[in-house]
Formats: structure tokens, C-alpha cells, sequence
């Protein structure tokens, strides 16, 4: 970093690069949250001393790894994070098995017979009970 405020390339990768690990730090870091607006393209060119079309590169390759909005005449914006859905696969274990052509059993192992406690029965009552 100059004095100026500018950021100068080091020779440690292209420029656009260096431009796109900077924002994509400040994001993941949180020093931007989301909804924060980036600086304008011609912003970012003056801040590190280039054309805006490397800014544009960057920003063009921070929107299609989903960190950043770009609105026209708006700007660039970063993004909220996107909920992902927790996926779960169920195998059926005998179908797996006979995939395999293995031949599929079961045999119980143990069976326990009890009373019920009244803690079970008010399980019961109110639904809670497992399968």
C-alpha cells in the first residue's frame, strides 16, 4: 500500500487478482457485511492505480462466485449468504444389499418386554413418542 492510500502490485499474481483476494477478504472477513456497497469501478481503478476494465474483471469474477451483486447504474453490492438446505440420503440398506447380489436377512438379536413407567405413558399422551 502507497501512502496515497493506493494500492501498488507487489509482482505476487496479476493485478485483478490481487483486486478480487482483497475484496473477497474483506467480505469473508465481515469488515463488509452484507448489503454493503462496493466502491464504484472507476473508485477501485484510482485506488489501485489501473484500468477500470481489471476492476471490472475482479468484480465480474466476485458476482459469478456468488460474494457480490452487481446492480446497473447502482453498483455492486455484497451479497446475503444463501441458506443451504442440509441433504439427507436414506439408503434402503436391502436394496443396497441385493445391488451387491448378496442375499439380505435379518434376524432379531434381542427382545425386552417391560411396563410401561408413567413417564412413557405421558410421552404417549402428548405425541413424543418415537416410532
Amino acid at each position: 500500500m502507497s501512502m496515497a492510500g493506493t494500492v501498488v502490485a507487489d509482482g505476487g499474481g496479476s493485478l485483478h487478482q490481487r483486486i478480487l483476494t482483497d475484496i473477497s477478504e474483506k467480505i469473508t472477513s465481515g469488515a463488509w457485511a452484507p448489503g454493503h456497497r462496493i466502491p464504484f469501478e472507476h473508485e477501485l481503478s484510482v485506488q489501485y492505480n489501473c484500468s477500470r476494465m481489471t476492476v471490472n474483471k475482479a468484480l465480474s469474477q466476485l458476482a459469478k462466485a456468488g460474494l457480490i451483486e452487481r446492480r446497473r447504474r447502482s453498483g455492486s453490492f455484497v451479497r446475503r449468504p444463501q441458506s443451504q438446505a442440509a441433504v439427507l440420503e436414506i439408503h434402503d440398506i436391502r436394496m443396497e444389499v441385493e445391488a451387491l447380489g448378496l442375499p439380505y436377512r435379518y434376524e432379531r438379536v434381542a427382545r425386552h418386554k417391560r411396563r410401561s413407567s408413567a413417564e412413557d405413558r405421558a410421552l404417549l399422551e402428548l405425541g413424543l413418542a418415537g416410532p
